[in-house]
């Protein structure tokens, strides 16, 4: 594998470029004046104020699954391609239409990659979800845990096998630098994702009897993540997350909204029903995920991938709730109150 340093990124190809990471990925490398050539890449053309701050970045409409995507790499000389466009981060709940796109897709991107000799570095927008969620999880998911515990559905499935294929292109490609990012769930007063939805509701469904484990990742450390990895060139993979832990009752009720604790087979579909017909639905991991909770180790991302968030897990719900415009159903001061009142009642039952 060569030194990252002599495949510093020159013209970089982003696909998913209608997407919130995606796009705004773009607009950061266009406003770096060492990258020569930054190039959008989507099937959809993003909204006009997301293709205003792209600025000098060329926009091509183009269908990934489709064989112009090697055209492209090649005749513009791509060296770096980060793979964005990987459907996660979507409101709608995974489909047949969703697997084709995300294993299509990345297959494409890869082979254009593996024809295209200007191609020095890759980089594939991950996802924690590939560590699936269950009663016997660990502590904390450290990076080599997958390789026993995979999900065998959704979107964990999908990209576990995206990443399949990307490390496939290194082996057959040993002068290409891959690195693959694996996100905690992102939250964000812009980025539209189903954990926003969920907790936007003013009444949210829980699983009785479970309090699940979370840690969340802003959007703008999504964001710098995703351009320190184009950037610095660092091989391997890399979970990022924030530090610090929040409980989804603590969650809930900092938000000030209420909880409902219903059996687990009853969570998706009371949720949905909540929720608007358009809102993100819960399916069969995600319920997984709001049972057991995930949580990740992330030593790697400091020491090797020499990344930091800029917000923890608390500060990134924290903003969220200050600027996405959610409205509490009760103050968090009441829960306060209320919880001091059943410790001073506790104490003086003993």
């Amino acid at each position: 594998m060569a030194d990252a340093s002599e495949h510093r990124p020159r013209t970089v190809l982003v696909t998913g470029a209608s997407t919130f990471l995606g796009g705004y990925l773009v607009a950061r490398l266009a406003n770096n004046p060492d990258i020569a050539r930054v190039i959008a890449v989507d099937s959809r053309v993003p909204r006009k104020d997301l293709m205003r701050r792209m600025g000098r970045a060329e926009f091509l409409r183009i269908d990934i699954r489709r064989p112009a995507i090697a055209k492209a790499i090649a005749n513009c000389n791509v060296d770096t391609v980060v793979h964005a466009a990987t459907s996660i981060m979507d409101t709608a709940p995974h489909s047949t239409a969703i697997k084709e796109f995300n294993l299509l897709g990345a297959m494409q991107v890869c082979a254009a990659a593996q024809r295209s000799p200007s191609v020095k570095r890759i980089v594939l927008r991950s996802t924690a979800m590939v560590y699936g969620a269950s009663s016997g999880d660990p502590s904390h998911f450290s990076e080599e845990i997958p390789a026993k515990r995979e999900p065998t559905r959704g979107y964990g499935r999908d990209l576990l096998d995206a990443e399949g294929y990307v490390r496939g292109l290194g082996r057959r490609r040993q002068d290409i630098d891959v690195t693959i990012v694996r996100p905690q769930a992102i939250l964000g007063p812009r980025i539209n994702t189903r954990m926003g939805s969920y907790l936007s509701l003013p009444v949210v469904p829980t699983v009785i009897g479970f309090q699940p484990r979370l840690q969340f990742l802003h959007e703008e450390d999504a964001l710098a993540a995703m351009e320190h990895a184009t950037l610095a060139g660092k091989v391997g993979t890399f979970n990022v997350a924030a530090d610090g832990v929040v409980t989804l009752t603590q969650a809930i009720r900092r938000i000030g909204h209420l909880e409902l604790p219903v059996p687990s087979q009853l969570l998706a579909p009371i949720t949905g029903v909540l929720q608007d017909l358009r809102s993100a639905k819960l399916r069969s991991s995600q319920t997984d995920f709001l049972t057991y909770g995930r949580v990740l180790d992330t030593s790697r991302m400091r020491t090797e991938f020499g990344f930091a968030p800029r917000y923890t897990t608390m500060e990134t719900l924290d903003d969220f709730i200050s600027r996405s415009g959610v409205t509490p159903v009760i103050e968090p001061g009441a829960w306060r109150g209320l919880e001091k009142r059943i410790v001073s009642a506790a104490l003086q039952l003993r």
